[in-house]
């Protein structure tokens, strides 16, 4: 089920074109509300995020984690006293910075879109954020890590994940202290994401008393990592560093493991996906950190999976799918209030956007991830990092937060 419709992320689709799409959506700025017979404001939530090329698992389940959250505001009575039908606009921005500002520009031109969830990746999220900070669109971030995304003074900016200065260290911290390994070889793919965690972790590990053998830069896009090995497998380190997403570092793990590297490969969030382990063939011993606590110790899970499931029969929650859903209701919160505070038809005028930035700043409520509330520069108060082995062919938590 999709609940609107998706904006093309390929360069040759005309912004102008994609806009006028966007405005036929509804007449007028309303919509029939199905459920009442009456009449409501339609608002438009945009979804950034790879659905077609780059990190696509983990961008469809951030489309389905929204996709759950306007669905169940749609039904509920506080989102139909407030005279509102909100309709979520996904913009595939396929993990590219260009394609990204092209969705941003998209979206902006949109008057009913007033909130965005998105992106995943930094290198996409940070040139977006600069485009919603023009048009006064909150946005709000499930999985962009870098702490730079926030450092930029914009008062839209926000995310409900915690950061790569928090998760690098974690992870450095577990490799060292609690496996044990004592050199390592860290490896990034250049992208904002990549490179920022990876010198993060790679700054810990040496303050913990590790040393760093071998430091290497790829590509995201690089899928031939042949040469790489061989330089890893003389440096004969204990772990593998890599600072990347699940695509081509799956590769790498396949690639290292049939050049008799030993080592186990570790990483960040980016790993942290179910097509990790079957991209890389066997990954049992590699392990990755991720945001937050394990979905089943999370303080609404059952309710949660019981509704995404009924949904999404046969998808399996990802690494985003919670965080992306507790940003698109933190959203619908604040669009709520200021709909009841000014009216529903004066909800995307300018005067409701500054509102509803604000709104978001001021949020302090229980979600599914955890106690969501944002600091002065937008960042989730909620720092917690949970450390994940692969054993048999599947994730599983081996360090988590408290326990």
């Amino acid at each position: 089920m999709r609940v609107g419709k998706m904006l093309a992320g390929s360069a040759v689709v005309a912004l102008a074109l994609a806009a006028l799409m966007l405005g036929g959506c509804s007449s007028g700025g309303s919509a029939s509300n199905s459920s009442g017979g009456g009449s409501s404001t339609e608002v438009h939530i945009g979804i950034g995020a790879p659905l077609t090329a780059g990190s696509v698992a983990q961008g469809q389940g951030i489309q389905r984690g929204v996709e759950l959250a306007l669905a169940q505001a749609n039904d509920s009575a506080d989102v139909k006293a407030a005279g509102l039908k909100f309709v979520g606009i996904p913009g595939d921005d396929q993990g590219d910075p260009k394609t990204g500002v092209t969705i941003a520009n998209t979206f902006a031109s949109d008057r009913q879109l007033i909130g965005v969830v998105g992106h995943l990746n930094s290198g996409v999220t940070i040139p977006a954020s600069k485009v919603y900070n023009e048009a006064k669109i909150a946005m709000i971030s499930p999985a962009a890590t870098n702490p730079a995304l926030t450092l930029q003074g914009l008062n839209n900016v926000f995310r409900v994940c915690t950061i790569d200065s928090v998760q690098g260290p974690t992870g450095a911290d577990a490799a060292f202290n609690k496996f044990g390994f004592k050199k390592a070889v860290v490896i990034d793919d250049s992208t904002p994401y990549g490179a920022g965690l990876a010198a993060a972790f790679a700054k810990q590990f040496v303050a913990d008393g590790g040393q760093v053998v071998l430091t290497e830069k790829t590509s995201d896009k690089d899928s031939d990592f042949n040469a790489l090995v061989s330089k890893i497998k003389d440096a004969n380190p204990d772990l593998v560093y890599y600072g990347g997403v699940y695509n081509a570092g799956a590769l790498l793990s396949k690639q290292l493991k049939n050049g008799s590297v030993k080592a186990p490969m570790m990483g960040g969030d980016g790993l942290f996906d179910p097509q990790y382990i079957a991209l890389a063939g066997n990954a049992d011993g590699d392990l990755c950190t991720s945001v937050g606590l394990p979905t089943d110790k999370l303080p609404k899970a059952q309710e949660f999976q019981a509704a995404y499931t009924k949904m999404f029969p046969g998808k399996e929650i990802g690494a985003y799918d919670a965080y992306s859903y507790d940003a698109a209701n933190v959203l619908i919160g604040a669009i709520v209030k200021a709909a009841k505070d000014k009216g529903a038809a004066a909800v995307t005028g300018p005067a409701a956007r500054e509102e509803i930035i604000a709104n978001v700043a001021a949020t302090s409520v229980d979600g599914v991830t955890g106690k969501i509330a944002f600091d002065k520069n937008g960042d989730t108060t909620n720092k917690a990092i949970t450390v994940y082995k692969v054993e048999a062919g599947k994730w599983i938590a081996a360090l988590i937060p408290g326990q």
